[in-house]
């Protein structure tokens, strides 16, 4: 499969982190996914988490809000905080639910280490650092989970169980999302840094924000896989 086209930035950072993409997109636990092999009770474990992560992760879009310098980038993370909180959190209930785990359960989930690691590092990122660092933060995740889903999409066994969870990231909508927040990103970096994004001081501070972040997408699936 080509790699997906989610701006220039991007394509910049996944290959200065090319080591630690492959282990993100290429995770056991996603290789599971397309095939069906993964346990039923590791992807329930993984999704109440991730329900936890998604709390976390729209609170730190919503910081996004807050760090913005344009219009274009308030519309572009109120966006995303919406098809997070609407959308994409209730897929989680859903399956759970038929699971017999109900959305009460799933707000009140205590955070594994993992989970608690990564979220706290995209928020500190926002925090201590501008929209850019926030962004270089927040883009593993988005765009991670768009180029596996349509990996998956067309590599998937046809019995997979996972199906819905496969079209959700693979979906045209979803892709959409993807090129838009990393076109939005490329042009907020030209505003903050220029357009040689490479020959910037911030640069590489930047990319290890982003490969930071990727290091904690793999160590989250690791805690889906062990149930820890």
């Amino acid at each position: 499969m080509s790699v997906p086209e989610y701006g220039r930035a991007f394509g910049l950072w996944r290959e200065a982190a090319r080591t630690e993409w492959a282990a993100y997109t290429r995770h056991a636990f996603v290789e599971g996914l397309k095939d069906g092999t993964l346990p039923r009770e590791c992807f329930l474990h993984y999704l109440v988490q991730d329900y936890v992560f998604l709390v976390h992760f729209s609170r730190a879009w919503a910081l996004a809000v807050v760090k913005s310098e344009t219009l274009e980038e308030m519309k572009s993370a109120a966006a995303t905080v919406d098809g997070l909180v609407n959308h994409e959190m209730r897929l989680h209930v859903g399956i759970c639910e038929e699971a017999g785990i109900p959305e009460a359960d799933l707000y009140s989930a205590s955070e594994s280490t993992a989970n608690l690691t990564y979220t706290r590092y995209v928020m500190d990122a926002g925090l201590s650092g501008d929209f850019a660092d926030l962004m270089a933060a927040l883009a593993p995740c988005v765009m991670g989970y768009g180029e596996i889903g349509a990996r998956l999409a067309g590599e998937a066994t046809a019995d997979t169980p996972y199906r819905d969870w496969i079209e959700t990231y693979a979906a045209d909508d979803y892709q959409q999302l993807c090129r838009d927040v990393g076109g939005m990103i490329d042009r907020a970096l030209e505003r903050r840094i220029g357009t040689d994004f490479a020959a910037a001081p911030r640069w590489a501070q930047l990319s290890e924000r982003f490969a930071t972040a990727t290091r904690l997408e793999v160590d989250f699936w690791q805690m889906g896989w062990d149930r820890s």
